[in-house]
């Protein structure tokens, strides 16, 4: 994403990289080690990206906006709304009740496995030469266990949600195909999509 983003000139064509990671913690900038709180066998990375510590790792659909911002005449903060509008609209498609917090970014579902508030999507960007990098994790058919081990983005006690605990037969490869559609209509046209 760096070697990309670092490359780009004015013609270069905006992508959208989509994949699902091998088990890991990233760790932003901003990143304090206190809030890993359990050390075990998964992989602990810097990552430059904002933000706290996350997991990421198979069932969850992890999606890239590369993104030239100045083109675009966006800033950083409508980069993050719409990134969480984008989700919210998607996990509606599944009836899926879900919001975003102006001073925690990600989306939010309240009243979930006897939670006031869980969270079901990670957000941290980069900006660099008016580009975006980094982006959005979206919690869809994984193993929440690792979750556990840390203090999801810096929240004590914030619990993870996914969406196969709200409907049965959802796989990665399909929210990523509707993520992607919602996403590219929120920016009014077809970035690249890179699976």
């Amino acid at each position: 994403m760096r070697a990309f983003t670092d490359s780009r000139n004015g013609a270069t064509q905006d992508e959208l990289w989509c994949l699902e990671h091998e088990p890991v913690f990233t760790q932003g900038q901003a990143g304090k080690p206190e809030h890993l709180l359990v050390t075990g066998t998964i992989p602990v990375v810097a990552s430059d990206r904002g933000g706290q510590i996350t997991y990421h790792g198979p069932g969850q659909l992890v999606v890239y906006p590369l993104l030239d911002l100045r083109r675009r005449n966006m800033g950083v903060r409508q980069m993050v709304s719409l990134l969480e509008r984008s989700c919210i609209k998607l996990l509606a498609h599944w009836q899926i009740e879900a919001y975003a917090k102006e001073d925690a970014p990600g989306v939010y579902v309240a009243g979930h496995k006897n939670q006031a508030e869980c969270k079901i999507a990670s957000l941290g960007l980069r900006v660099r030469k008016g580009c975006c990098y980094h982006g959005i994790s979206i919690n869809v058919a994984m193993d929440l266990a690792p979750f556990r081990q840390i203090n999801p983005c810096g929240y004590a006690g914030l619990d993870m949600a996914q969406i196969s605990e709200f409907t049965q037969d959802v796989d990665v490869c399909q929210v990523a195909d509707r993520f992607i559609f919602v996403l590219t209509q929120a920016l009014g046209d077809s970035a690249a999509v890179i699976d």
